[in-house]
């Protein structure tokens, strides 16, 4: 099964650079027919002061509008597909392929009253004593706190253990695992499921994220009030610090988290940072690994997957699982400290996403994030094919030329950026208004995408770091 998928990551990555690249170059040889034309560039005074030569071009009616409506074509196509698959796992009554389907689940539960919905928390922590006990204690002091939290020390060779016993929290320690989280996790899970019942809840939350105040009321309110309800993700927020580096990424999870409440909850990840499962949602996994999903039957958390957060969501999707991220679960997490840091994160997080991808193929509950896969990819070429245009010009004339029409759609997306980001401080608000900055973190990111594709396409193999602290407070990225 892996080797299939393995091939067909190639195919997954092929797909998305070749329908990328061939979008980009409809809209070019659109552009290039259509627009035929030599430079017209007039002199004029800016505030009756400074002489500035510009250009009135702008694209045609006819241009413009074709832009406009293959946008929105694409964006009614994938809306379309996600708002079906939602209705009709709503409504699915096959308890064989979709167990965690809502009809089914109410169905088996009703009539019947399980006790009071019960947390436990799950820590899985590597070598993070610099982190864990702030971690504990974001838990301990929830209004509503936790049931039982226990860290899942896994290969830790510092303090973390001890620093989690003093905090009055249990410690499970991993035996002989070599698969990371994920690995961890499922033998911690393995102990801890068979004694959980209806409305017995897990969460797994990171060693270096804190809760906000009022997440685990919410998520008990959502689990009480909704017993089809599988699974509640955090919203994340990036933690203070690492600089201009640290508040790109900062203005970047503010903006998902609000594209998030926008869509009123509806998930695209569960995210790894903080996330609540009833224990059904994680059985049911666990039983049909190798079958109707991927991985090793009796696992939790497929260890063959780079990022175990996405592919649990897949997994929980393609049973039919109902899930939600609600405004009211926040959680701070860390921001990567350097940009080698966050070049590891990130590819990590885009070849584990394509991998992902390829395991499960094409189906009703894939289709969304395939057209976000190749969104993005189609954005990467865009975005440097425009910086690579921009540089030409500028070689190839004596002058610089001012052109209206391309300012406005830079003050309009320039206007875009801060309304994302509005309800932040006023470093996030100048970084969004700066513009150039928060393009330079975008190319990298690209370049990063990028980079995860042609690794699926070669079949390199994946060798991720992992960021450390050093005693003195530095940061580095350790086995890469």
């Amino acid at each position: 099964m892996r080797k299939s998928g393995f091939s067909m990551g190639r195919a997954v990555g092929v797909a998305v650079i070749g329908l990328a690249a061939m979008g980009g170059l409809m809209l070019w040889l659109a552009l290039a027919l259509s627009e035929n034309r030599a430079l017209q560039a007039q002199e004029g005074l800016l505030f009756g002061t400074w002489r500035v030569l510009y250009d009135t071009y702008a694209p045609s009616a006819g241009v413009m509008a074709a832009a406009f409506v293959v946008a929105l074509v694409f964006v009614a196509i994938a809306t379309g597909v996600e708002t079906t698959v939602a209705t009709r796992y709503r409504r699915a009554t096959d308890a064989v392929d979709k167990p965690l389907a809502p009809k089914i689940v109410m169905a088996r539960t009703r009539g019947v009253f399980h006790g009071p919905v019960t947390i436990t928390v799950l820590i899985p922590a590597h070598n993070e004593q610099d982190r864990i006990t702030a971690t504990i204690t974001s838990l301990q002091t929830q209004a509503d706190p936790p049931e039982r939290i226990v860290v899942v020390a896994d290969n830790c060779t510092d303090a973390t253990p001890d620093l989690a016993r003093a905090a009055g929290v249990e410690v499970f320690i991993t035996r002989g695992n070599v698969h990371k989280k994920g690995g961890a996790l499922n033998q911690a899970l393995a102990d801890l499921l068979p004694e959980l019942g209806e409305n017995d809840c897990v969460m797994v939350m990171d060693a270096d994220t804190v809760l906000d105040q009022g997440y685990l009321t919410a998520a008990r309110r959502r689990f009480t009030d909704d017993r089809a309800l599988m699974a509640v993700g955090g919203l994340f927020y990036g933690e203070d610090g690492a600089g201009l580096l640290g508040q790109f990424q900062r203005n970047e999870y503010t903006r998902y988290s609000r594209d998030i409440r926008r869509r009123r909850g509806r998930v695209f990840v569960l995210t790894g940072t903080a996330s609540v499962f009833r224990s059904r949602a994680l059985r049911t996994v666990a039983a049909a690994r190798g079958t109707r999903i991927p991985g090793r039957t009796g696992d939790v958390y497929d260890t063959a997957a780079l990022t175990e957060d996405n592919e649990l969501t897949l997994a929980l999707k393609s049973l039919g699982g109902l899930m939600v991220s609600p405004q009211e679960c926040t959680v701070v997490t860390e921001v990567m400290p350097t940009w080698q840091a966050l070049w590891h994160q990130r590819l990590r997080w885009q070849r584990g996403a394509l991998e992902n991808l390829a395991a499960y193929g094409i189906t009703p509950q894939t289709t969304r994030y395939w057209f976000q896969q190749l969104g993005i990819g189609y954005g990467a070429i865009a975005l440097s094919s425009y910086l690579l245009l921009i540089v030409i010009t500028a070689l190839a004339l004596d002058q610089w030329v001012w052109y209206p029409f391309w300012g406005a759609l830079g003050l309009l997306f320039m206007l875009e950026r801060l309304v994302g980001v509005w309800r932040s401080d006023v470093r996030a608000k100048l970084a969004a208004v700066a513009l150039v900055p928060e393009l330079v973190y975008a190319t990298f990111l690209n370049v990063v995408f990028l980079k995860g594709v042609v690794d699926i396409l070669l079949a390199r193999q994946a060798n991720w770091g992992h960021v450390v602290r050093d005693a003195d407070g530095a940061t580095r990225v350790a086995g890469a």
